[in-house]
């Protein structure tokens, strides 16, 4: 099956659909809906808004919605994912130690069965637990006010700040870090013509097809590394920002694009989507 990006995109190319018009008729905003055709799944709310948008999408271009969202789940979902360990509270540990030692000093059953003693375990555990009660009310008397938190749980304070969740400042600081390396690139067609783009790990971007200026808006792809095959030299290239134009030839031109510069192809050098 194709790449759900080049699915939803060829589908509404084919139509001749501008990104505006599923705007309008999904209500989904349009840097979604490019966020979507370019499977840029870090730019979307999270994986259940992705699965909702991908959704409404398909059904706006009468696509079989729920194969594409077999194909999501497929390559992107990993079941499992996310599960924390369950942990005992100290409270409910203590209750429970302190239930057993009053059956280990209860008398006997009816019948002289004797309980069976508590263990070794047991015993040192209940006298870990005394020693902290009696460091409490140690520290509590000398310092006239409230205990430090155990040093274990403020090494584990600053973990849980940074992975509370994608709108935390740490999450904000990495994507940004990362955004920094990559190298972004939009095409401003002037005529027909035909585009190969193919992104990090050998993903079509733009699958070999024919753009065409004012029927749609290409939108801004990021990558660290971009090869590109043009058909001519009817397009300006917005690389990191800054507009080249390209200039003409009488057969295919290739570029080869990083965040530091942009690098000519020899014909031998140039991506091919066939």
């Amino acid at each position: 099956m194709p790449e759900i990006g080049a699915t939803l995109r060829e589908a509404r190319m084919r139509e001749r659909i501008d990104v505006s018009e599923i705007e309008a008729k999904t209500k989904i905003r349009a840097k979604y809906l490019r966020a979507l055709e370019n499977e840029e799944w870090d730019l979307l709310p999270g994986p259940t808004f992705v699965k909702s948008f991908l959704r409404t999408y398909a059904q706006a271009l009468g696509l079989d919605d729920k194969a594409l969202l077999e194909e999501y789940k497929l390559q992107y979902e990993h079941p499992g994912d996310g599960a924390e360990p369950i942990q005992q509270s100290t409270g409910a540990a203590s209750r429970r130690a302190r239930a057993r030692g009053q059956a280990a000093g209860a008398p006997r059953r009816p019948g002289g069965t004797p309980r069976q003693g508590p263990s070794r375990g047991y015993v040192v555990a209940v006298a870990i637990i005394g020693l902290l009660i009696v460091l409490l009310v140690v520290g509590l008397l000398s310092g006239g006010g409230s205990p430090s938190p155990p040093a274990s749980t403020q090494a584990r304070q600053p973990s849980r700040g940074v992975s509370s969740g994608a709108g935390g400042a740490g999450h904000r600081h990495l994507q940004a870090v990362a955004k920094a390396t990559l190298a972004s690139l939009k095409l401003e067609p002037t005529a027909e013509v035909y585009v190969c783009l193919i992104g990090d790990g050998g993903r079509k971007r733009i699958p070999g097809v024919i753009l065409k200026p004012g029927l749609t808006t290409e939108p801004e792809y990021h990558a660290r590394r971009f090869l590109l095959t043009l058909g001519n030299n009817a397009v300006t290239l917005v690389v990191n920002g800054k507009s080249r134009t390209v200039p003409a030839s009488s057969g295919a031109i290739g570029y080869a694009i990083t965040r530091t510069g942009v690098r000519t192809l020899a014909a031998a050098e140039q991506p091919t989507c066939t």
